[in-house]
């Protein structure tokens, strides 16, 4: 899909506008703007009079971080119990130089929870922060008052306990806070971490080894070296130079002469990276955000935004003796430069395919659209179906276990709009089409965000398992946060 649409409009319209956006008032400029006209494709990586604020390239000089697995506080048969903290600390992300930060259970960011399906899961949730935040479960299939949402609040230095029965298939999933609000500056200051899902199936990939999560952010620090959000926040999403994954500073990676599984996640605030090979060596995806495709897809490049999460395996015994490989962007910026070691694995590992194939009946195919999502807007001004979020109204209800069929569409704007990818809470739903047509493979698994470029509309077959209120909401963490969700009850 394409990355950003934009008209062309006289660079004094987009100076004024610019100047004048923070000034606006009651007054909303959308008033005056056409959604139809002709759409042009655009290279900025932002919209509505951002600039592109370039990334810099990881140079390859610090090994990469892998997050530590969380260890259970205790196990009584098909109960298991966890305990996670969200807590202020330090961090030397810049030799020397400690960094103010938030993390789960350590400084900065947090560990990997692996989940086995069936399991009945106890965490013990703490908030030593300074402020309110929530635990929000991103993928996973839960109650609405487990969920996270900004209804279930933890104030400073209270703790909550929550239990669920670990229901979905092997999936990479993560956790992170949703205060109202708040959203995007805990995030932006380090609160992340990754929940494995994992089943009977046998993994041939060994964490650590061959198996990499990789937490993609980007961010800006002071010339302290600190996170300062309010400085550098933008409403329209807030993107940053320097490059972290995993929290590490101009990572690599090394690796042997084997496949090699990379779970990505784009933690960003709002930016989006098309991943690709600097060799242009095709790799195979494998899992998208609910878990396993059918079969893996071949690419040669990936497309992931906010809050997305794919899997993909890239075969190291292809490259070719001191051949330099790298993980970059379709611009070029340099993410992670791999070390390929002489090691080479004697295990050929087969592809993982889901137990149960991932299918949409015939009768859903046919099921008239029961929802419609409107998402529009830029700024302070971003709305769904015309309203902000208000947590004292419910938008839309909908049946337990029952399937409907949702329409969401991205409703062009004057300057032609930008990406939103749209996040449904306590669910994974399937992709029926995208403008008329049938979605690439890659999107045909179990997803909870979808990406729309400005004048797309996808039908998404959406079941809730579990009853409660459920956010639902653009997942550039600053439009959430300006009021760009709403709230359906499942009874």
């Amino acid at each position: 899909m394409k990355r950003y649409i934009l008209m062309t409009l006289s660079l004094t319209f987009i100076i004024v506008l610019g100047a004048c956006s923070n000034n606006l008032g009651n007054m909303n400029p959308f008033d005056m703007m056409d959604s139809s006209g002709d759409r042009s494709e655009g290279s900025m990586m932002m919209g509505h009079g951002h600039s592109d604020v370039p990334l810099q390239h990881s140079t390859g000089e610090n090994e990469l971080k892998i997050p530590p697995i969380l260890q259970k506080d205790k196990e009584e048969g098909n109960d298991v119990y966890y305990t996670i903290e969200a807590q202020k600390g330090q961090t030397e992300i810049f030799d020397g130089i400690q960094t103010k930060t938030l993390g789960y259970n350590a400084s900065f960011l947090g560990p990997v929870m692996k989940l086995k399906k069936g399991q009945t899961v106890h965490i013990k949730l703490i908030n030593s922060l300074d402020e309110e935040t929530t635990f929000h479960w991103h993928g996973l299939i839960i109650a609405g008052d487990a969920d996270g949402g900004p209804h279930d609040v933890i104030q400073p230095g209270e703790e909550k306990e929550i239990t669920f029965v670990v229901q979905q298939e092997r999936a990479t999933l993560w956790f992170h806070p949703h205060p109202k609000g708040k959203t995007a500056k805990q995030v932006f200051e380090g609160l992340a971490g990754l929940m494995y899902i994992e089943d009977g199936m046998d993994d041939p990939y060994v964490y650590g080894e061959n198996d990499f999560p990789l937490i993609i952010q980007d961010r800006t620090f002071n010339d302290q070296k600190q996170l300062d959000y309010e400085a550098v926040k933008n409403a329209d999403g807030t993107m940053g130079e320097t490059l972290l994954i995993n929290g590490t500073l101009n990572p690599r990676l090394t690796v042997n002469q084997e496949k090699v599984r990379l779970r990505l996640l784009n933690g960003s605030n709002m930016r989006n990276y098309t991943f690709k090979l600097s060799n242009n060596q095709s790799f195979q995806q494998v899992a998208s955000d609910g878990g396993l495709l059918n079969e893996p897809v071949e690419l040669t490049e990936l497309q992931l935004t906010p809050s997305e999460r794919a899997e993909i395996v890239i075969d190291f015994t292809k490259i070719k003796e001191n051949e330099d490989v790298k993980l970059i962007t379709d611009d070029g910026t340099v993410l992670l430069p791999f070390q390929v070691n002489d090691k080479e694995s004697k295990v050929q590992k087969e592809m993982l395919k889901p137990e149960n194939p991932i299918t949409i009946s015939d009768e859903i195919m046919k099921k008239e659209v029961s929802k419609e999502i409107v998402l529009f807007g830029m700024m302070h001004h971003v709305t769904i179906n015309g309203k902000k979020f208000d947590p004292n109204r419910i938008d839309f209800t909908q049946k337990k276990g029952e399937t409907e069929v949702w329409e969401i569409y991205n409703k062009p704007d004057m300057m032609g709009g930008m990406i939103h990818p749209f996040h449904i809470h306590g669910t994974q739903f399937k992709v029926i089409s995208i403008n008329g047509e049938e979605p690439p493979e890659n999107l045909q698994g179990y997803k909870d965000t979808i990406a729309l470029d400005p004048g797309d509309k996808a039908k998404i077959a959406v079941k809730f398992e579990e009853k409660g209120v459920f956010m639902y909401h653009c997942h550039i963490l600053e439009h959430e946060d300006n009021g760009m969700m709403g709230q359906i009850k499942v009874e």
